[in-house]
């Protein structure tokens, strides 16, 4: 029986809106919550940044962020600041020069990272999946490379397989709180360019395969566009099992239940969508569905 005083420890992989509306909706749990969060992105202002300063990306590490301040502050407002504007500037958001200027000033992008969440009062850990940049690729079905998470999402087919280029080192924390967690949430979000990147990783798949928490993935709640958007549930759960080493999906949690869904995968359906946008999930809904997973058999 846990002790009273043990901290839940629960690890959520992702990027985008995705993993900053769990991240909101864990916020408030006791005890230890760790988003492991993806860096690959290469489009729109985090891109921009990216091909004139390196570095690894920015932009969805800024979303969680944005998502987990709870108290408007001038510093809050500072960093999701967005220029607009016919020059240069225009289209890119404050926050990711920060995040850029401050990591020219650290050690590691992961203090970068601590600064903010102490300026804002995050208490949530944030931890990039890599501190070394890398771009995912796409080897399609006549074996051409595509390259550039953009170019990714923009594909018609469905490709064979992802490639990380190169292959970075995961940061250790990441890989550390994955051996810790009781409880390991995988999306929702956009799959081939959310979810999927850390779990190449080599030393992340290895610690998801070896882990005994138990591993949910949280279905989006519409159809994705692009070629995810094609992807049966069973697709989407082979692919993330073949990327942790055959480790199996514990729980699949959704709005409702997939009845083409084979493999006697446990589904948990809850009502999870906000009351204002069907496909986006509502805070208070997430949090009580995931406490209930955590605490049952």
């Amino acid at each position: 029986m846990r002790n009273k005083k043990e901290k839940h420890k629960i690890v959520a992989v992702g990027g985008g809106h995705g993993l900053g509306r769990v991240l909101s909706a864990l916020s408030d749990f006791d005890g230890d919550i760790t988003g492991i969060v993806t860096t690959t992105d290469n489009g729109g202002s985090t891109g921009k940044i990216r091909a004139s300063q390196g570095g690894i990306a920015w932009g969805d590490t800024r979303n969680c962020i944005n998502q987990l301040i709870t108290k408007p502050s001038i510093g809050s407002m500072i960093f999701e600041y967005r220029f607009k504007g016919n020059g240069e500037l225009d289209g890119h958001n404050l926050g990711n020069l920060i995040l850029t200027a401050l990591d020219s000033l650290s050690l590691r992008p992961l203090e970068t990272i601590n600064l903010i969440r102490n300026m804002l009062k995050i208490s949530v850990y944030i931890v990039p999946m890599s501190e070394h940049p890398a771009d995912l690729s796409a080897q399609i079905l006549d074996g051409q490379i595509i390259s550039g998470e953009t170019n990714v999402d923009d594909l018609i087919e469905l490709p064979a397989r992802l490639i990380l280029e190169p292959i970075v080192p995961a940061t250790k924390e990441a890989v550390q709180a994955i051996q810790e967690a009781e409880l390991i949430l995988l999306g929702p979000g956009s799959f081939l360019t959310s979810v999927m990147p850390p779990l190449l990783l080599p030393e992340i798949n290895k610690a998801l395969k070896n882990t005994a928490a138990k591993i949910v993935f949280v279905r989006n709640l519409g159809k994705e566009l692009g070629p995810a958007g094609q992807m049966p549930l069973n697709t989407i759960l082979s692919w993330c099992e073949r990327s942790i080493g055959g480790r199996r999906i514990n729980i699949v949690l959704g709005s409702n239940n997939d009845d083409s869904l084979a493999g006697n995968y446990k589904q948990v359906a809850k009502d999870l969508a906000s009351d204002h946008y069907q496909w986006y999930h509502d805070k208070n809904k997430l949090s009580l569905a995931i406490k209930q997973m955590l605490l049952s058999d």
